[in-house]
């Protein structure tokens, strides 16, 4: 084991989204993440093989039938030897099962138990269903993106579900368990998307109650109202990005598109902008985009070419960092971030479902006979020949 958090224990709930990429965060740093799958086959969308199931790198599976009462005992079991636990149901479906807070805190008061929701744990809001659109819709975020006069546009699932709720749970676990290591407690730690999207929304509901911003989308610094601030088309039909918000880069980003700064407009008289975005967008088309990036190269103009889900590994920087990594014959962002000392590491592909049922439960403290009893009953899968 590598990284931060070796020796560290996280026991993951059945879940999609937020809830897997945080273990897979952890289980990057080093800790040995234990998946419970479920045990019978549930229609979850377009099924994803182990080895492109990236949220699930580097953990290991345990499948289990949580609606059987001696599989429920064998979770309790593990989450008795857990530091951290992390589910991602809707409210009140962990206590239904006897896997809810009080369940787990009463075998083990030590352990941080996560829970991520879109909407929280209360609210009218709390038992409705919803996706990272909706979350976005209801906290603000989405009205403000997309362009003027157009309808507005969702930034994939990157802000609500990893954003405000994936990176949210990673940041509350692991500062609820340095804490319970000082006190010897554990604690609840509930982080809602809506909760983590009003945090991420804060600078600029401070901008809006100072006057500093409109209302309506296309109309501010970094919305692309400003035509220093946004996406170009270029002549090969590609597009380029720039975000020269100070004043010494968009001079260099002027001197670099052959404009004379002392002839046009002040850079933020917002009357000009609609105007100076066409002229922008003219010149644009001018060249193609790699033509470009060698007229902007060195001026310090925040310049960058629009990478493809394919240029992107391809390119000089991301090489040099090795931002890309194969394993597995597939190729996976690199953990991040980047420690000196206890490097992250890619171990293992996502597991099988099961792969790993009488592994960790022996390894975790449950006996022989009842992992036997288990697996006789059908509350346990024990995945094919590779399973260990």
């Amino acid at each position: 084991m590598s990284g931060p958090l070796s020796g560290v224990r996280v026991l993951e709930l059945p879940a999609i989204g937020p809830a897997p990429f945080c273990g897979a965060l952890l289980a990057d740093m080093g800790a040995d993440v234990v998946r419970i799958d479920r045990a019978t086959a549930i229609d979850l969308g377009t099924p994803v093989p182990p080895r492109f199931d990236f949220y699930n790198r580097n953990k290991r599976s345990v499948a289990l039938d949580l609606k059987a009462r001696p599989a429920v005992q064998a979770a309790l079991q593990l989450a008795r030897h857990a530091d951290i636990l992390i589910e991602g149901f809707r409210p009140g479906v962990a206590e239904r099962l006897g896997l809810g807070p009080d369940d787990c805190l009463a075998v083990n008061p030590r352990l941080v138990y996560g829970r991520m929701t879109g909407w929280g744990q209360q609210g009218p809001l709390a038992q409705e269903v919803g996706h990272d659109i909706n979350y976005l819709a209801l906290s603000g975020a989405l009205h403000c993106i997309g362009e003027k006069g157009r309808p507005p546009v969702p930034p994939l699932n990157l802000a609500a579900d990893l954003g405000g709720g994936a990176m949210y749970l990673a940041v509350g676990v692991l500062a609820a368990l340095t804490e319970a290591r000082r006190s010897g407690q554990g604690q609840v730690v509930d982080a809602a998307m809506v909760d983590g999207l009003a945090n991420l929304m804060s600078a600029f509901s401070a901008f809006r109650q100072m006057g500093e911003w409109t209302a309506d989308r296309g109309e501010n610094v970094v919305d692309g109202g400003a035509p220093y601030y946004g996406t170009y088309e270029t002549r090969d039909g590609k597009y380029i990005a720039v975000g020269a918000i100070e004043e010494r880069f968009y001079r260099a980003l002027l001197a670099g598109m052959d404009l004379d700064a002392t002839q046009l407009p002040a850079q933020n008289d917002r009357t000009h902008w609609p105007a100076m975005r066409e002229r922008f967008a003219r010149v644009f088309k001018t060249r193609s985009r790699d033509e470009w990036v060698e007229v902007m190269r060195g001026r310090d103009a925040c310049f960058s070419p629009v990478l493809d889900l394919d240029e992107a590994p391809a390119h000089a920087h991301m090489q040099s960092r090795e931002v890309f990594t194969r394993f597995d014959g597939v190729r996976h962002a690199s953990p991040a971030p980047r420690f000196t000392r206890t490097p992250s590491a890619l171990r293992r592909p996502a597991p099988a479902s099961g792969q790993h049922s009488g592994e960790v439960l022996a390894e975790w403290g449950v006996a022989a006979a009842d992992i036997a009893a288990l697996r006789d009953s059908g509350a346990m899968l024990q995945a094919g020949a590779q399973a260990q």
